[in-house]
């Protein structure tokens, strides 16, 4: 097998393994520390965190430590909130989750540059197109990545449907699920849901040993890079001075376009906070119990998955607006099906419809969004999707932030309002650009943007 294209396949499954362990965490956390709202405000630091790290850490690590030991060092970050929640506490899983934030930022930038040596070190030797290797290279990345969405979530619901205490839900408890919930405890309320802690160790022993076993596979068998590429390439990230990047971040808002791309931009992390935050623990948890969530998760990962690729293909012919428009019908339809539906064990599907269409709008969210600032900002793409990342994380912090401290119905309301006023102001945008540039083609610059795709997922 050839050099290069073993280290991008050891990446790979290094991050699958990790993300199989975090991925089914953060589904989880809403659901399994739910007292005084802990799991939920554990997520939200974590973003918190992860805004500061990719503003600063980086470039530090990455000239410090290279590539390969950044990533490896970042991977045990994410370890460490695995530990931490072995023993739950304000005390324990606060700071691991600032630990992983911090880690968050380098673990994908590191990543970035090491897939982009290795890609232009192989088209230098064969000859070929270095952009192409790259995007070759990326795309066998994210092939292998996507799929721990949905090994993390399977491992969780596996273990936890082993639980030999169910016990039927009342309807008097099932009232108190969906957008008018009970503002109660809802994993307690409903006293089948509760997995017991052995089942909890089993998961998180699982999880801990994906993340050991992901770190090891990176420094045992990734080759570290050549110490002319990795200058070559520290010289790139590296910012002429240390605030530079912070200064570019906020120098870039003077472009009115990125201002008018902020409520999009937050709306991402406004939906994906609700998803994993509040419809997986006040809808499935509350009415079927903790061992659905990754079934749920599962279904969502897979649609988005799907759907990212094909509409990563399709959007050359139908356009970005067209997908756009598609990805706000689908949302603003499930919105309001959530604000009427009370959710019920006997209708076991549409707890899995949701998640399906939540998936399929995402993955236009993401794909389109991220070839939107591609496009839009192609001379200062440094400085755009920095602010893409403060942006969206900064959506995440809002609505973990106020989780517990509103009712689902309200959460909804604030999430389509952002919809709405996120379409608005992006119309604003496309209004401004077909005035300022009639017939510029867009399709044909989405390739540059690839590698950049989910760095936000952390």
């Amino acid at each position: 097998m050839e050099r290069n294209l073993k280290n991008v396949l050891i990446i790979s499954f290094g991050f699958l393994l990790l993300f199989t362990a975090y991925g089914g965490l953060q589904s989880l956390q809403s659901s399994l520390h739910s007292e005084e709202g802990l799991g939920v405000a554990s997520l939200s630091v974590l973003y918190a965190a992860l805004i500061l790290s990719s503003m600063f850490l980086p470039p530090i690590l990455i000239k410090k430590l290279g590539c390969k030991w950044t990533m490896a060092g970042s991977m045990c970050c994410y370890i460490a909130f695995s530990l931490g929640n072995f023993y739950a506490s304000w005390y324990t899983l606060i700071p691991t989750s600032v630990i992983l934030g911090l880690g968050g930022a380098p673990l994908w930038s590191a990543k970035c540059t090491y897939l982009t040596i290795a890609g232009n070190s192989y088209a230098e030797k064969a000859g070929k197109n270095g952009k192409d290797i790259i995007n070759q290279y990326f795309g066998v990345f994210f092939l292998i990545f996507q799929s721990s969405g949905i090994w993390g979530n399977l491992i969780s619901s596996l273990i936890f449907s082993q639980a030999s205490n169910k016990v039927e839900i009342s309807e008097e408890n099932l009232a108190c699920c969906g957008a008018y919930d009970c503002m109660t405890d809802t994993t307690n309320t409903t006293g089948s849901t509760e997995p017991s802690n052995s089942l909890i160790y089993t998961l998180l022993g699982v999880y801990t040993a994906s993340g050991v076993l992901a770190v090891l596979l990176i420094v045992i068998f990734l080759d570290q890079i050549k110490s002319d590429q990795a200058e070559t390439e520290k010289e790139k990230l590296e910012p002429p001075s240390f605030w530079s990047t912070f200064l570019a971040t906020f120098q870039h808002l003077k472009d009115k376009r990125q201002c008018l791309l902020i409520p999009l931009t937050m709306y991402s992390g406004f939906e994906q906070g609700f998803l994993s935050g509040d419809y997986t623990k006040t809808y499935v948890t509350c009415a079927l119990g903790i061992h659905y969530v990754g079934y749920a998760m599962i279904c969502f990962s897979a649609v988005n998955s799907l759907c990212s690729l094909l509409f990563g293909k399709i959007s050359q012919f139908t356009g970005r607006k067209l997908l756009f428009a598609l990805a706000t019908v689908t949302n603003i339809a499930s919105i309001i099906a959530l604000l009427l539906w009370k959710p019920h064990p006997k209708q076991l599907a549409v707890f899995f419809v949701f998640p399906a269409l939540w998936g399929l709008a995402d993955a236009i969210w993401q794909t389109q969004t991220n070839g939107l600032y591609g496009i839009l900002f192609e001379k200062h793409k440094e400085a755009a999707f920095a602010n893409y990342r403060l942006w969206e994380s900064l959506g995440f912090v809002i609505a973990f932030g106020y989780s517990t401290k509103l009712q689902v119905y309200i959460k909804l309301y604030i999430l389509l309002s952002v919809l709405v006023l996120s379409m608005v102001t992006y119309g604003v945008v496309e209004y401004l650009e077909a005035k300022n540039s009639p017939g510029t083609p867009t399709a044909t610059k989405k390739e540059n943007v690839g590698p950049l795709t989910q760095e936000t997922h952390m």
